[in-house]
């Protein structure tokens, strides 16, 4: 079962091969036998699993299934989940229990789908080595001494490991992306608006985005058509039509024109990396693809661009844990200033701390024309640039990360070298647009993704692309070994 894609394990269930329960407790065997070492999960509930799964066959049994009905799907810890902790990663919230559901874990259970655990992650998504997180750092299933990426490195374990046929993740900066890139899965960042984040712990409210990890890009649609749908109680839903993102998987993607950055493909870049991701886009050109040349002449400016925004809007979120109205509270205080102080102080770790001190800085008085507001200028020329990219491109190419998966401690004392892990993912975020990660092969035994940034709300025509490359190769299938 461990490589099935979700349409197989739906095609088992409806058959009665397996049953929902049966498939829940294999997963959640996994989990105990494998989550010691990766650190993948932060809580697990299998009473409440296997009621969710005894609920599925039922279902099932009645002849009401939905394509997703009975599969475990893995959660990513920022969406609250009624009666599940909802810990962000972080010390502030390890006793919070979420009183409502999340809209994306509300659309899985109406689907019938089985939460088998909340994932470890980065504290408030912030990182990009899943090493900032409270619960201890995740590892990557291909090598245990290197970083699965971030912030959503436990959906991102548990997906390589086989821990879970398919999570969900978030992506500010490229957190689902650079995540798939190191751990060899695919990862897609919807368009900006098109997932609900009502229930979703915010980080920066214009850049987080929900959306599926999974193997391969037929799994990725199969979640698209549950997660994706108007919102009403978040006020950044777009109001649009529902898509069947399975219905153009099979499209020809001959005269397609994929459009490659010169800026994605200059100093910074490994080598090797360059050359597996090269290799894929030839493949594509085998297949009927044409290629122009691009620039996007303002990318280089998108992190400084983002570590003025993301921190600023993350300065305002975050203000609401004071140790007032729930999450960790500082034991001994002398006045309520005090209090304020000290649970900050105790509940937040270094990287979001950091975080909190530039935004609090860029929105101060003097100082937000001089930054702030600069950034949101430049951020629209970042969305020009793209805006004019795709007047001759219909989907644009290059490296989801500028490496493999570096070693567990190397940047985390250096923080513009970890902020650099993001540099070809955070434009996307900046922009709104959809972007997507699929395993492009392997360097020195590890994964290499393979990205794809497409206009807006062209989630199918990306889903399209992506599996008309994964009908032509296999790496989307190789798992880690010692996860069998």
């Amino acid at each position: 079962m461990l490589n099935l894609s979700l349409q197989s394990l739906s095609l088992g269930l409806e058959k009665k091969t397996f049953s929902s329960q049966e498939l829940t407790k294999f997963y959640l065997e996994r989990i105990k036998r494998h989550n010691t070492s990766l650190n993948a999960f932060i809580s697990i509930d299998e009473d409440k699993s296997l009621l969710m799964a005894k609920k599925s066959d039922e279902l099932i049994a009645e002849g009401r299934p939905s394509p997703l009905t009975g599969i475990p799907i893995a959660q990513k810890d920022i969406f609250c989940a009624q009666g599940w902790p909802a810990t962000c990663g972080s010390k502030m919230l390890e006793n919070f229990i979420a009183p409502y559901d999340a809209t994306v874990i509300e659309k899985f259970n109406a689907a019938g789908a089985v939460n088998i655990g909340k994932t470890n992650m980065d504290e408030f998504a912030m990182g990009s080595s899943n090493e900032t997180s409270y619960f201890g750092p995740v590892k990557n299933p291909w090598n245990l001494e290197l970083v699965p990426g971030g912030s959503s490195g436990g959906s991102a374990a548990a997906v390589a490991a086989r821990l879970a046929p398919a999570a969900t993740g978030t992506d500010t900066g490229g957190s689902i992306r650079q995540p798939a890139s190191l751990c060899g899965f695919t990862g897609l960042k919807p368009t900006y608006g098109l997932v609900s984040r009502y229930g979703m712990i915010a980080f920066a409210s214009s850049l987080d985005q929900a959306g599926p990890m999974a193997i391969s890009a037929e799994d990725c649609a199969l979640m698209m058509n549950v997660m994706t749908g108007h919102d009403k109680r978040d006020s950044t839903s777009v109001e649009r039509d529902k898509e069947d993102y399975m219905s153009q998987l099979n499209g020809s993607i001959k005269g397609l024109k994929i459009g490659i950055p010169k800026e994605f493909f200059s100093q910074g870049l490994d080598p090797s990396v360059q050359t597996l991701v090269e290799s894929a886009i030839e493949q594509y050109k085998n297949l009927g693809a044409e290629i122009i040349e691009i620039s996007l002449p303002n990318n280089h400016l998108a992190i400084p661009v983002y570590y003025v925004i993301a921190p600023a809007e993350a300065s305002s979120n975050l203000s609401r844990y004071d140790g007032v109205r729930y999450g960790y509270r500082t034991k001994e205080y002398d006045d309520l200033m005090d209090m304020y102080f000290k649970t900050r102080q105790e509940g937040f770790g270094n990287e979001v701390k950091r975080r909190i001190l530039i935004g609090t800085y860029v929105l101060s008085a003097g100082y937000y024309d001089a930054y702030y507001l600069k950034a949101q200028k430049i951020r629209r020329l970042i969305s020009e640039d793209f805006t004019n990219a795709f007047k001759k491109c219909d989907v644009i190419m290059g490296p989801s990360a500028p490496s493999v998966a570096f070693k567990a401690g190397e940047k985390k004392e250096d923080p513009l070298a970890m902020y650099m892990q993001d540099i070809y993912t955070i434009s996307t975020n900046l922009a709104g647009l959809p972007a997507m990660s699929i395993p492009a092969g392997f360097t020195n035994n590890l994964p290499v993704g393979l990205q794809l940034i497409g206009n807006y709300f062209s989630e199918a025509k990306l889903l399209n692309i992506a599996h008309s490359y994964q009908q032509h190769t296999d790496w989307h299938l190789q798992s880690a070994k010692g996860f069998d």
